[in-house]
């Protein structure tokens, strides 16, 4: 075993938890995002991807030694277009240090031209020098000897070697600083060998070895234990290839609306065994053909399923499905698991979180943020907390059903998130209704404000789509107008329970209740449009 020492941008192969292998560079990580405490490790920005991570020294291997081992035992595509992705930074280093090469050659001649002429200079000075001497014995030219002196004085030798050097020894640059890691680090690794001898060290807490490329999972960590502030950090989610390995548990799915009907279409599609339960017993046909199969109550999905996620509208109906007759308490014993996916406030996933442990079973709250065709997409936002080792036995259930998942810490916090998140969405929904019915009582068109707004700096898919909705005068729901303004609701009192004003929210919640009174409930939240014109 030979020690490696690695440097700030090496190629190597990075490892989290167990997800394979995956070729990056060491880099400076950004000013704002500090270097976890008590490890050793280096920040890395993985090929092929968006992905970076801060990566513990054990996890890392040089990227050449291990090359030909990688490639033999990973064939995903992704992994092919990230290796590919190498080649060409290679590639176009190697290009850029050969015009340097020829650069410094041309240097190099240039110089050698400059100290031929030098040193013919030097010659005839020195020989103008023993002139003035040969002069100045014979009491002429004394004014040219000093003038001579002085001339060979103002660039000695040393002075020369000085300018010609690129740096003064012992001491680098002012821009080569920036590029030193203030803690060396060294990983051991073969520089040779099979890959039997590659070995990797076990991470504390894994996450499932396959997964799809385009999903990644965040989890939250403490930086900094003495403010007691958290940050974000991304983990490679990179698989070896493009399909999901389906978990061989057999998963429980209740409530069949908007997006629990998309999270089940595709959870089905990824080859999971789903059972099925809805209020209304028709909406689960459509899935029954697709392959799933039926319970007859929440409590007979719990106790035949190993993991039972649930959808549902509100705090109310999270409630009466858990505690009601033949709910899901009902179902649950000692190592089943239930997944909440419904936007409540954290007092509601707090009490069922207690009464679901209380009968040995295991918890996770996971609202998602998105809408119908984000659903129907697996294009979701899965905000998840409480139990991590079913956040972690809920991976391929995820990347089925989202392209992203945040790990957020104990039950609640997911909840207050997802408020937050939906109050601001609330909001500018709500402000973008305003604009529009202004443009028009002012006489500007509205087609032309969404041109503008398309233009700058609020672009986005949501403000576009809601603006053609409103334009179009089509307010097929998409995400409930009566489910935007019950979220609105939570988060003011949210903001309540902690003193903290929301008077955005709280206005627009009123334009939101106004556009229910006119019998929006049951459209798009985007017919909050309504409100100003009417």
């Amino acid at each position: 075993m030979a020690t490696v020492s690695l440097r700030l941008g090496d190629l190597v192969w990075g490892k989290l938890g167990r997800y394979p292998p995956w070729p990056g560079k060491i880099v400076n990580p950004p000013k704002d995002l500090k270097k976890p405490r008590g490890k050793k490790c280096f920040f890395v920005k993985f090929f092929g991807t968006e992905d970076h991570a801060w990566i513990k020294v054990e996890q890392l291997k040089p990227y050449h030694p291990h090359k030909e081992e990688m490639i033999k035992i990973n064939k995903g595509k992704r992994f092919q277009q990230a290796v590919d992705a190498v080649e060409e930074f290679l590639k176009k280093a190697k290009s850029k240090d050969q015009t340097s090469s020829h650069s410094e050659e041309k240097n190099r001649r240039n110089s050698s031209e400059e100290r031929s002429k030098q040193n013919s200079g030097d010659e005839k000075r020195k020989a103008g020098l023993s002139e003035g001497k040969v002069r100045k014995n014979m009491g002429e030219g004394k004014k040219r000897v000093s003038s001579a002196s002085a001339e060979r004085g103002s660039k000695s030798p040393l002075k020369r070697a000085q300018e010609q050097s690129p740096r003064k020894r012992g001491r680098p640059p002012k821009d080569e600083k920036d590029l030193t890691i203030p803690e060396s680090s060294t990983v051991k690794g073969m520089v040779a060998g099979t890959m039997a001898g590659f070995k990797w060290q076990p991470s504390v807490s894994e996450p499932v070895k396959d997964g799809d490329p385009h999903f990644h999972h965040f989890l939250l960590s403490q930086t900094e234990k003495e403010t007691g502030s958290t940050s974000i950090q991304a983990a490679d989610s990179t698989a070896v290839n493009g399909s999901i390995t389906p978990t061989d548990k057999k998963i429980g799915f209740l409530g069949l609306g908007l997006m629990g009907s998309g999270i089940v279409s595709n959870l089905l599609k990824m080859g999971h065994t789903v059972t099925v339960w809805n209020r209304t017993a028709e909406k689960c046909d459509l899935f029954i053909q697709e392959g799933a199969r039926l319970g007859r109550t929440p409590a007979e999905v719990v106790s035949t399923c190993d993991i039972t996620f649930a959808c549902v509208s509100d705090p109310k109906a999270a409630k009466d499905l858990v505690l009601g007759p033949s709910g899901v308490l009902q179902g649950i014993r000692p190592g089943k698991c239930y997944v909440d996916m419904s936007t409540v406030d954290a007092d509601t996933v707090t009490e069922l979180a207690q009464v679901i442990v209380s009968r040995g079973g295991r918890f996770l709250e996971a609202p998602v943020s998105g809408n119908q065709q984000l659903s129907n997409d697996g294009m979701l936002v899965i905000l998840a907390a409480g139990d991590r080792g079913l956040y972690e036995d809920c991976s391929s259930c995820f990347q089925a059903m989202g392209k992203t998942s945040f790990f957020l810490g104990e039950v609640g916090n997911a909840a207050k998130m997802m408020l937050i998140v939906n109050m601001v969405q609330g909001s500018f929904m709500a402000t973008i209704a305003e604009g529009l019915t202004l443009a028009q009582v002012t006489g500007q068109s509205q087609q032309t404000l969404l041109d503008i707004l398309n233009q700058g700096q609020l672009a986005s898919i949501f403000l576009d789509q809601k603006c053609q909705n409103i334009l179009q005068g089509n307010f097929k729901p998409d995400f409930y107008l009566k489910y935007i303004q019950k979220d609105l609701r939570l988060a003011i009192a949210l903001g309540d329970s902690v003193n903290h004003p929301t008077p955005m929210a709280a206005a627009a919640n009123e334009v939101y209740k106004r556009a229910k009174a006119l019998d929006q409930s049951d459209n798009d939240m985007s017919a909050v449009y309504r409100a100003y014109i009417h």
